[in-house]
């Protein structure tokens, strides 16, 4: 479609979760409410219409070795792009996706750079492996370095424990998120277990990856500090499998897996029934395929959040989370057009009619 072709999208255009219109037309790759001059070129679109979808937690340029070509990050983007995601928090990877940005049929990427980790305590290839004294230098190259974000790994694998614990003392996590927040940046964790969450949010943390290890103890703090949560809770039904391959060595960590999974949904329900917001992640990109962001949704709601408020969870209250704007006057049209109200049947998430990125249908 060229440039100089208007796009009518009519039938209802959910601006809001009640903010419904009857259509938007997109005028030079921008969102309209006001109909285009007569003798313009218009091409209609039918259908229910939303913001572009959000992955929160996606890692686009990774696989479960490390760094991919070039040639895999695009196959990665093109199918997070052609599920409806058009915007992606990539948290954490080791390669430089920057040639992305020039790619206007490619979703748009917010990183948070290369995770930081403790020595020999994050998957291999993955992070930056230091130690704690290191941690602030490291946390500043990453937020010059990133789009707004940085991301620690909070806890990991003790091997002489043989389970979860965390990775930072309090005092080099109170002086890397200050330099961070100094910097501009938000800070982020990866975070499975119980005994790291206390420190990183009384340290300033802005949010908190997976957070399966939440308890009644540490939920009203993450309320009390305004600390948000992605769960992946597309990943975290991998922990069983995880769990079995690590039986023989590390019993103990693999009990502790086994627990953190049974709960899983009663962990995230519990957040969001005290306050907690609670936004979509797929971690797509490490061992997961892309693309999975309906799925995400479909597993908040079996957590119990209300339809709505999960499909607000990668559309409008994501966006306006990371910064970026929805249906909106002027806004880069970034939308996904489906056949019925998704509003009323999430399922119809995993099948959009049509995909617009920066104006142009590209699906």
């Amino acid at each position: 479609m060229s440039d100089d072709v208007v796009l009518h999208v009519k039938g209802r255009v959910l601006v809001g979760p009640e903010d419904v219109r009857d259509d938007l037309w997109v005028v030079g790759g921008r969102v309209s409410f006001e109909r285009p001059r007569a003798g313009d070129d218009v091409r209609t679109v039918e259908g229910w219409a939303l913001p572009g979808l959000v992955d929160a937690h996606c890692h686009v340029g990774l696989d479960r070795h490390g760094a991919v070509p070039a040639d895999v990050a695009e196959k990665q983007a093109l199918a997070d792009r052609d599920a409806g995601t058009l915007l992606i928090r990539d948290a954490g990877s080791p390669s430089d996706t920057r040639w992305i940005d020039d790619r206007a049929d490619l979703p748009e990427i917010i990183r948070a750079g290369r995770h930081i980790a403790r020595t020999r305590r994050y998957i291999r290839g993955y992070a930056w492996e230091i130690e704690p004294e290191d941690l602030t230098g490291q946390v500043a190259r990453e937020a010059r370095r990133g789009d707004g974000w940085v991301k620690l790994v909070g806890d990991w694998i003790d091997r002489d424990l043989g389970d979860l614990s965390a990775c930072w003392p309090r005092a080099a996590l109170d002086a890397a998120i200050a330099e961070a927040h100094r910097l501009g940046a938000r800070v982020t964790a990866h975070c499975f277990a119980e005994d790291s969450l206390r420190d990183l949010v009384e340290a300033g943390i802005d949010c908190v990856e997976h957070a399966t290890g939440l308890t009644s103890e540490t939920i009203p703090l993450f309320v009390e500090h305004d600390v948000a949560i992605v769960p992946t809770l597309v990943n975290i039904a991998t922990f069983p499998t995880l769990a079995a391959g690590g039986e023989a060595r590390f019993p103990r960590w693999s009990a502790h897996m086994r627990r953190l999974h049974a709960r899983r949904h009663d962990t995230v329900r519990d957040a969001y029934d005290a306050g907690v917001r609670v936004y979509v992640g797929t971690d797509a990109g490490g061992s997961l395929p892309h693309g999975l962001v309906a799925d995400e949704v479909a597993e908040l709601v079996a957590a119990g959040l209300p339809p709505v408020e999960a499909l607000s969870a990668t559309t409008w209250a994501a966006r306006e989370w990371l910064g970026r704007p929805g249906l909106t006057e002027g806004a880069a049209a970034d939308l996904v057009v489906y056949d019925t109200d998704p509003r009323a049947d999430l399922r119809v998430l995993a099948a959009p009619r049509r995909v617009v990125l920066n104006g142009r249908i590209v699906g």
